[in-house]
């Protein structure tokens, strides 16, 4: 595996990422955009990124705080909630968009990521931007792990975002704990509706006898001593949501190499247009 910093060009300012990818000389892979949580860019974003480049992917993670607290980062405590929540103030849908756009126009230029083939991953707060992103035609689906903000204002303020349902362009894949102390059954609720009315391609996934985070740091036991949920609850959760994330890009991926043959857009590693020869 490949690690390294790397910066990316948003509306005049730098954005710092985290990019990890397959070794050298593997091909071209598909990619996926890691949406951290509020809390910024934690180890915990960089062991997700490191985790999908271990699976064959390219991750790259965005600090979609750099244009007023470039690389924050905040403790899992009361007081790195309250600055957490502070920092994603200065958050809209529209700013995480055009992160997530600058993003996929980054990775569609390296020759290691298979044009096309990108999608986004989010957590908590992440995730509520990856819902967001999920009106990115360019993208090939957007995973959202316990999103706290899609059924509620978001901290920048404005509408819900699932009051925007019907601009989900791409498949979605939800996942939350049952017992999630920042999202409601009621909003869960509300969110399989909404996406149903809306005749979205999704799925949404309720984990019993765990709550928000659960997938967070990896380690059963340490999710369980903090929120009180028993270590086979938690071990199953991110056993199962693990195997569902990669379930889920295996499919939108192999959707959108079946979509680029169809249309003609096929793209080598260089990103150079091909278009399929007619027969004359």
């Amino acid at each position: 595996m490949i690690s390294q910093d790397v910066t990316i060009s948003v509306d005049g300012s730098q954005m710092p990422a985290y990019l990890a990818r397959p070794e050298e000389n593997s091909g071209a892979h598909p990619a996926v955009i890691v949406l951290q949580e509020v809390f910024g860019f934690t180890p915990e974003v960089k062991r997700v990124t490191d985790l999908l480049a271990s699976t064959g992917y390219v991750g790259l993670a965005i600090d979609y705080y750099h244009r007023d607290h470039a690389r924050f980062s905040a403790p899992y405590t009361e007081q790195g909630i309250k600055n957490a929540f502070e920092a994603a103030a200065g958050v809209t849908a529209q700013s995480a968009i055009a992160d997530v756009s600058a993003a996929i126009s980054w990775l569609n230029e390296q020759s290691f990521v298979r044009f096309g083939n990108i999608a986004t991953w989010g957590f908590g707060f992440g995730a509520t931007l990856a819902f967001a992103s999920a009106s990115l035609r360019e993208l090939s689906g957007a995973i959202c792990f316990y999103p706290g903000n899609v059924a509620a204002p978001m901290p920048a303020g404005g509408d819900p975002p699932i009051e925007r349902a019907e601009d989900v362009a791409v498949p979605l894949l939800l996942a939350f704990g049952e017992k999630d102390y920042y999202v409601s059954r009621f909003d869960m609720d509300r969110i399989y509706t909404s996406l149903k009315q809306a005749n979205s391609d999704f799925r949404m996934q309720i984990y019993p006898n765990v709550g928000h985070s659960f997938f967070r740091h990896g380690s059963p036991a340490a999710i369980a001593e903090q929120q009180r949920y028993s270590d086979e609850s938690v071990a199953q959760a991110v056993a199962d949501s693990w195997d569902l994330v990669r379930k889920f890009l295996k499919d939108c991926f192999a959707t959108s190499a079946r979509r680029a043959a169809e249309t003609g857009e096929i793209h080598t590693a260089r990103t150079q247009p091909l278009q399929p020869q007619t027969k004359r």
